[in-house]
């Protein structure tokens, strides 16, 4: 059997998709991609400068791109909830919801503006605020998915459900850790949910393996030692167009299915074509699964309303 590329995507004319964290990296690519094939692509990006320069590059290499720029900063709830009233006072269709935009291994404790730790505020609480926010524009369409990006390191994460925040104690490669598992926890009870309803829309989970981006680079740090390991990583890691492979993959394939889990086929998943790939067992836990939610339906306040109506 032949290895998946993005050449195998069915074209994606007349469908909508939404990419947080498009301006660069594998959102950028994600993005790129799926306007070769025809989707309309929402960049959602903190920066509205760098996601113009995103749509520009985007545009130049393919002029029928259709390309649209919005504000999202998902590290803030008030600016999760300002971009989902925006897009839903326009009633419009949304077929894909990429969950990418994310912080990685930050030195020294931040928080949101709402006080939750910057990683976990971020990379879990704005994805699921927002996603919950776009639920019901989702589950009006057929087939639509939400694809959120995961990482190889939820393998080493554990969910501190005593101090989700790092208050008692802080480590920033725990810190991410915690919470890549929680998107893979998030995703994974997004999918029953979705089941129990019998709904037309998807959850599905995808990594991409170790690409050279931006938030691998940050996330290393400064000094001689971080220099090295980036320039170690650089050595076996892989580009952030393949790295977007395996979200193209699990947004578009065909065979790819609810509760998916996507990632590279090479060792230890750091790089390679798209396969689905197992997690770390205790994201398949349906009772750390309910209690994420639970806690994360308190922290932001948003509760997914269209799942129980």
């Amino acid at each position: 059997m032949s290895k998946w590329t993005p050449r195998q995507m069915p074209p994606q004319q007349g469908r909508l998709a939404i990419v947080t964290g498009a301006n660069s990296g594998i959102g950028y690519q994600t993005a790129r991609y799926l306007s070769r094939v025809g989707a309309t692509v929402i960049l959602a990006c903190r920066n509205p400068q760098k996601g113009e320069a995103a749509r520009a590059k985007i545009v130049l290499d393919n002029p029928a791109a259709k390309v649209e720029v919005r504000v999202l900063d998902v590290a803030d709830l008030d600016s999760v909830r300002r971009f989902a009233t925006e897009f839903l006072s326009e009633n419009r269709p949304l077929d894909l919801l990429i969950n990418n935009a994310g912080v990685m291994a930050i030195p020294e404790r931040r928080t949101t503006p709402q006080g939750f730790e910057m990683q976990f505020g971020t990379n879990h609480l704005g994805h699921f605020a927002l996603t919950g926010l776009l639920l019901p524009a989702l589950l009006r369409q057929p087939n639509s998915r939400v694809v959120t990006v995961a990482s190889i390191a939820h393998k080493g994460g554990k969910l501190n459900f005593d101090d989700l925040n790092a208050e008692r104690g802080y480590d920033p490669r725990g810190a991410y850790q915690q919470s890549k598992l929680a998107n893979l926890v998030f995703g994974l009870e997004l999918d029953r949910r979705l089941r129990t309803r019998s709904a037309n829309t998807s959850s599905l989970i995808a990594h991409p393996g170790v690409a050279v981006t931006n938030i691998v680079s940050n996330g290393m740090g400064t000094g001689l030692k971080a220099r090295v390991a980036s320039a170690v990583v650089s050595l076996f890691a892989q580009s952030d167009d393949r790295g977007a492979w395996p979200l193209l993959y699990a947004a578009t394939s065909p065979d790819a299915h609810g509760g998916g889990y996507y990632g590279p086929d090479g060792i230890a998943e750091v790089k390679g074509s798209p396969v689905e790939v197992k997690p770390k067992q205790h994201a398949l836990d349906p009772a750390a699964g309910k209690k994420l939610w639970e806690i994360s339906e308190t922290l932001t306040g948003v509760r997914y309303d269209a799942l129980n109506s």
